[in-house]
């Protein structure tokens, strides 16, 4: 009983955000932005940060009462997934606050099966209209995997191999891209496959995800944080493009939406 009425409110949830898009999805008291103008707010955030002007929004006693009283799915515009490295402070490079961002966070940033679940989440229910696959340099995670790879890993605690597994596809990639790349020059050329990496794994698990980046209703992008000085390299949003096209064509893609 209890999974049968979990399974309708999960299903009616997604049905409206992707039929009604997400002011109706939840009765939205504030405005949420488009895809396009999400983006230059996390730009636009970043570029306050990086210059020393963050204004620090949404940090008050009011805006802690309003959390208090009123659904995130109202208020935040982005879903990020980044890595657990604590030089990668989500809220703070982009300057915003409580209730702007639904923020993933995991090691190497990869994107597998809970955190494909999370991201169905900050799309069709808390209603984002942007999600953000951001990279960093100098990953531990990518570094580890790259140097493995290439024959020089070390010994590994029992749950870490699977946890950074997905990566392995991206290292390879970068390795065949860059061939006169050897060592440690592989693992920026890495880093980045490894966001491209995310987003193609996102869209072989979810299904909903690629119905709303073709319905535009929401946008996916990858991104790269430089932890040395703060700034964030934008990749190309036709890069997406490309990996839904190649994703859509593969027959070993999720099919069905809802869970059963």
């Amino acid at each position: 009983m209890k999974k049968t009425f979990l399974k309708s409110i999960v299903t009616a949830g997604c049905l409206l955000a992707l039929t009604c898009g997400p002011a109706l999805a939840s009765g939205s008291k504030a405005h949420k932005p488009s895809p396009d103008e999400a983006i230059a707010m996390l730009k636009a955030g970043n570029e306050r940060f990086v210059t020393g002007k963050a204004t620090q929004p949404h940090t008050t006693a009011a805006r802690l009462a309003l959390a208090g009283t009123e659904d995130q799915g109202d208020h935040a515009y982005a879903t990020v997934i980044t890595c657990s490295d604590s030089r990668v402070p989500v809220e703070i490079l982009f300057d915003s606050g409580v209730m702007d961002l639904f923020v993933i966070r995991v090691a190497g940033n990869v994107l597998d099966v809970d955190e494909a679940g999370s991201v169905e989440y900050g799309l069709a229910h808390v209603n984002t209209p942007v999600f953000v696959v951001l990279g960093h340099t100098q990953c531990g995670a990518v570094t580890a995997v790259t140097n493995a790879v290439q024959g020089h890993g070390h010994p590994l605690e029992r749950n870490i191999p699977p946890l950074v597994d997905n990566i392995i596809p991206a290292v390879k990639k970068a390795i065949a891209d860059n061939p006169k790349a050897h060592g440690a020059d592989v693992i920026p050329f890495a880093i980045v496959e490894n966001v491209y990496q995310g987003i193609e794994d996102l869209f072989m698990k979810s299904p909903v995800s690629r119905d709303m980046v073709n319905a535009g209703s929401a946008k996916i992008v990858g991104a790269i944080y430089d932890v040395s000085n703060g700034k964030i390299e934008w990749l190309p949003e036709a890069k997406t493009t490309e990996i839904l096209k190649k994703v859509e064509a593969d027959p070993k893609r999720a099919m069905n939406a809802m869970a059963e």
